[in-house]
């Protein structure tokens, strides 16, 4: 049984501040923040409402600030140059976002280091338990509970500071229960997990914990428990550097903290007996807290609204540079990044062997054989299990691929589980609803050939290479090369120019141009150009008067 913890006192000045709090529904000018802070009582304080005192205390404690934010007005995300290498949070053509308020630098940071779900950070040694369903809707069928291990060892061995110290797959036929296995199986998982020295952390590799199975393990074994939501998310808390994955990353915390907080607001209950309205506003603690989550959820759903909509205006000035759009997207750790870096040149990528080095949307210029520029878009990893919350979070980083003129999709082919990998790709994009023509003409790249010893593909048309050793790269090309131009309604003409005209530069500036046959005779060419349909027009009516 958990002891009960020695609460400590709560001033007068602190309740009146909370009071004044809950009387304000919202602040507007400024920042607001209050927080239920415990202090050591005088004498003459101790008749004050003394359950909601040690509330105020271990809810403090678990980092649960009663707080309010206003976003300012900012300069952010203005002008800049969309370049190789460049963030979509990176301004493009100086466009005047004048009056549209933006969160700035400090109320991300403030957000994203105010929410952090208590018990994560720091060092772990961590159990690690499979949960191997029999049978059922939640049974694998692609994949096996070995593997499923495998990728949990994985997801804690890319954490800094956090060490596999034992694992164990135990079958169930009651994943649906609160605690997941059968009594004799339970029984014997406690006995394991108490005998085991030194562990701090169990991660139970199932999708997502109900708060009460949480609350019902946690108490059994003594020690916190982690899903793979909780997880992974830590493990894009390490990674985030650009503020739309802070803001993203706070966003797909917040069904996180409210699932703690109501384990919280249980266990006040059962140490103080029934629920308390606080400083006679008619709210429970638990309503307070509910709220201020909703207003803050509210404010960084805003925040990332506002960046939905740069992003639409840097897709639109891509279009009307007419640079083809390629987005690069796979399971995580599959090789996007290198085979980015191996189609660009880019020395600025610097991929790592880890499981989702890749958070934010980068774009990166390279040419195909005809010198046709195009933009590699770097995406976001994908993972089996992964709650629909989560990717509800990054849509605004996913949504970039709906807008793509070319879909890669990169495969590592030395993976044990690289059909279920696949399988689960294409259900992700299958629910972020993704056209049907760049499903049809996806190109399939089975990358890590160089892992592999005479792989041979069951796919016939997809492309066989090795990224890190730049190998099949050519045939990559051609094959993209082949697809924007059929996609993006770019014809392939020969033109005949007057070369005492401005013709020439122009197609060289407007269009691809792939040969010149001079005619010196003449003082003209033939040029062999890819040009679109919107530069071809422009072409006409510049030169010969169509």
């Amino acid at each position: 049984m958990t002891p009960v913890r020695q609460l400590p006192w709560i001033t007068m000045t602190t309740l009146r501040r909370t009071y004044s709090l809950l009387q304000r529904p919202r602040c507007t000018q400024r920042v607001c923040t209050h927080l239920l802070t415990p202090h050591r009582a005088a004498a003459g304080n101790t008749n004050i409402h003394q359950h909601w005192l040690g509330a105020a205390s271990t809810l403090q404690s678990r980092a649960f600030a009663l707080s309010v934010h206003t976003f300012k007005s900012s300069d952010e995300l203005r002008g800049g140059q969309q370049h190789s290498g460049s963030t979509a949070e990176d301004g493009e053509d100086g466009e005047d976002d004048e009056g549209e308020d933006f969160i700035q630098d400090s109320e991300v940071e403030e957000l994203f280091q105010q929410q952090v779900p208590t018990g994560i950070e720091g060092q772990h040694r961590v159990f690690i338990v499979h949960p191997d369903v029999k049978w059922g809707s939640r049974k694998q069928y692609l994949t096996t509970a070995e593997l499923m291990m495998a990728e949990a060892v994985g997801l804690v061995d890319t954490l800094d500071n956090w060490r596999v110290v034992d694992k164990l797959i135990l079958s169930t036929k009651t994943p649906e229960k609160k605690r997941i296995f059968g009594k004799g199986n339970f029984q014997s998982l406690t006995e394991r997990i108490r005998q085991t020295p030194g562990i701090t952390a169990v991660f139970v590799n199932v999708e997502r914990l109900s708060a009460l199975s949480e609350r019902e393990l946690e108490e059994a074994w003594g020690v916190k428990v982690f899903d793979r939501y909780s997880v992974v998310l830590h493990i894009f808390r390490c990674n985030a550097r650009t503020k739309e994955a802070k803001l993203q990353i706070s966003l797909a915390e917040i069904p996180l903290l409210r699932s703690r907080l109501k384990n919280e607001i249980a266990n006040l209950d059962q140490q103080r007996g029934g629920s308390r309205y606080v400083g006679g506003s008619g709210e429970t603690l638990m309503e307070v807290q509910q709220r201020l989550l909703k207003e803050r959820e509210m404010k960084i759903r805003s925040a990332l609204e506002k960046l939905r909509k740069k992003r639409h205006l840097l897709r639109r000035q891509r279009k009307h540079k007419e640079f083809p759009i390629v987005s690069v997207l796979g399971y995580t750790n599959c090789g996007k990044t290198t085979l980015i870096k191996a189609l660009t040149g880019d020395i600025g990528l610097q991929p790592r062997n880890q499981l989702f080095a890749t958070l934010d949307v980068t774009v990166h210029a390279g040419q195909l054989p005809s010198r046709m520029t195009v933009l590699y878009v770097d995406t976001i990893g994908f993972l089996s299990q992964l709650p629909h919350q989560l990717i509800d979070s990054f849509s605004a980083t996913l949504e970039d691929i709906k807008h793509s003129d070319l879909l890669i999709h990169v495969r590592d082919i030395s993976h044990p589980e690289t059909v279920n990998q696949k399988v689960n790709v294409l259900n992700v994009l299958k629910n972020l609803q993704i056209p049907d023509r760049l499903m049809n003409s996806m190109i399939e790249v089975h990358n890590k050939m160089d892992l592999v010893d005479n792989h041979q593909s069951a796919e016939p048309n997809a492309l066989l290479i090795s990224a890190l050793e730049e190998r099949g790269l050519d045939e990559l090309k051609t094959a993209v090369e082949e697809e924007i131009v059929s996609s993006t309604g770019k014809h392939i003409l020969n033109l005949k120019v007057d070369l005492s005209t401005p013709q020439l530069s122009w197609l060289y500036k407007e269009a691809t141009v792939q040969d010149v046959d001079v005619n010196a005779d003449e003082g003209s060419a033939v040029v062999k150009v890819i040009i679109s349909t919107a530069a071809y027009g422009r072409y006409k009516k510049l030169f010969t008067g169509r």
